[in-house]
């Protein structure tokens, strides 16, 4: 059930908003033809889309959630300083209220909390272990001269599954990894809470316990990217016995006092833009803080806007709302678990951020050269206007030979930005994809023409590698008419 507070006369079961909406943007349909073109303006990169031609943006549900009237009240009231602003003191009570930690280090947003993090704690040649990678992390540790290892259990990479958290790290694989490496070469064991890349999946509170018990014998520390913690605490109560009957503060502060040191992007937990790094370890705090002027700003804004920390402030706290941060996964579980009832290939159970479709069950004509997460997503544009973003090959960069590493899984993500849609688009969207799985066989591949050496899938452009977008195109008018 998905309320079980909530029962309809007809007996169908579906997510109820407990929120109104008061501000409303228009959105705009393109006809296909004219959405074929953009995605051919765009290089087949969903990211180089003009969000004019999009209908639903679900790339992302970071900067995207739909902030409240209470964090838009807030901005009113921000305390326009250089330093010494009381909007980050009441963004740091918030932080301690929500987390559990009382020192806590303003940044922009997430992905400057790992630089600060990778450049103060990974060596050279050091080994960061993990649940999973996501894209940027992996990026700002071997900047820093390190490399990421994952050490997730095996059944983290199966499609259809009923694992209820397949984000655990796997213990045997970790205390390997620490007698291969050694000690003195991990700076930290990091923990993604809604492991982004193998389709937010969440980990327990058991296993995270377990993981501080190795880390202790070890003398480690653990750091905990709590960008998606929302859905991972959702998962916690709805699945993890124990927790049946906890507040979301309480198994959000059994998580953080867990963690040495955690860190956030508040575009994601707390819809606003910004991010932070958290601890109660003074001696850590100390050793990131002199970086947060020299990248990020002073200490009392971190490169964010006073309005922006009143309402990161407020979101955090909205955080703690068992409504709120159910609206998301109970959608995404109404598409996921629509899909798999069609035998559509998508990532189960569903997970938190967004829907998963399995690109190399939906398209197994192609290979992971053909970037078959990538072609799936210029596909989906094309015949609905919706945009994901690739999860796949695309994602990955190349070797040292330059040569491709394919990706473990080959996804494409489908985000649901918090409160931001209807029931009614989200069952558009299902359409559209039953569609086009029943023309699957028209999807073809995707080559480079334009490739950077550094997380390529922002601005990389590729094209398709022969004409099947068109005759894509042309099956869908054939089918629908003029219908957009």
């Amino acid at each position: 059930m998905f309320n079980e507070a909530i029962k309809l006369t007809s007996g169908e079961n579906v997510p109820v908003e407990m929120h109104k909406v008061r501000i409303v943007q228009k959105l705009n349909l393109l006809p296909i033809e004219e959405r074929l073109k953009a995605m051919e303006g765009a290089g087949f990169n969903t990211f180089l889309l003009q969000n004019r031609d999009v209908f639903m943006d679900m790339l992302t549900d970071s900067g995207t959630n739909a902030m409240s009237d209470q964090q838009l009240a807030a901005m009113m009231v921000a305390d326009d300083a250089y330093a010494g602003s009381e909007s980050f003191n009441r963004l740091a009570e918030a932080i301690e209220e929500v987390f559990n930690k009382k020192l806590f280090l303003p940044v922009h947003q997430g992905r400057a909390a790992e630089h600060i993090i990778s450049q103060v704690f990974v060596q050279k040649d050091g080994v960061v272990p993990m649940n999973f990678h996501f894209t940027t992390t992996k990026a700002h540790i071997e900047y820093a001269g390190g490399t990421v290892l994952e050490v997730f259990n095996d059944d983290a990479l199966e499609i259809k599954s009923k694992k209820p958290f397949k984000g655990n790290i796997d213990i045997d694989k970790l205390k390997a990894a620490i007698r291969q490496h050694g000690k003195e070469n991990i700076p930290y064991i990091r923990l993604e809470a809604g492991t982004n890349l193998i389709g937010g999946q969440p980990f327990s509170i058991e296993n995270m316990r377990e993981v501080r018990k190795v880390a202790d014998e070890n003398g480690l520390m653990i750091v905990l990217d709590v960008s998606l913690v929302g859905e991972n605490v959702y998962f916690i109560k709805m699945r993890e016995p124990e927790f049946k009957d906890k507040s979301v503060k309480e198994i959000l502060h059994t998580m953080c006092d867990l963690a040495d040191i955690l860190y956030l992007s508040s575009r994601k937990f707390g819809c606003a833009r910004g991010g932070g790094i958290a601890t109660n370890n003074r001696e850590l705090f100390l050793k990131m803080r002199d970086l947060i002027p020299l990248f990020e700003g002073f200490l009392t804004y971190g490169g964010m806007s006073v309005r922006e920390i009143e309402a990161m402030a407020v979101g955090l706290r909205e955080g703690l709302d068992w409504d709120m941060i159910k609206h998301s996964p109970e959608f995404i579980r109404y598409l996921v678990d629509s899909l798999d009832a069609q035998g559509i290939p998508v990532i189960t159970p569903a997970g938190g951020l967004g829907c998963h479709l399995d690109a190399t069950g939906f398209l197994p004509h192609l290979n992971s050269l053909d970037y078959p997460a990538g072609a799936l997503g210029a596909a989906l544009y094309i015949v609905s206007g919706a945009r994901g973003m690739e999860r796949g090959t695309i994602s990955m960069d190349r070797d040292a030979n330059g040569n491709d590493v394919p990706s473990e899984v080959e996804l494409l993500r489908l985000a649901f930005p918090r409160r931001v849609f209807t029931l009614s688009q989200v069952k558009y969207v299902e359409d559209r994809i039953k569609w086009l799985w029943e023309n699957r066989n028209l999807v073809g591949g995707l080559r480079f023409v334009e490739e950077p050496k550094v997380l390529r899938f922002f601005l990389g452009r590729l094209e398709a590698t022969s004409d099947w977008p068109q005759k894509l195109m042309a099956k869908f008018r054939a089918d629908f008419g003029d219908s957009l």
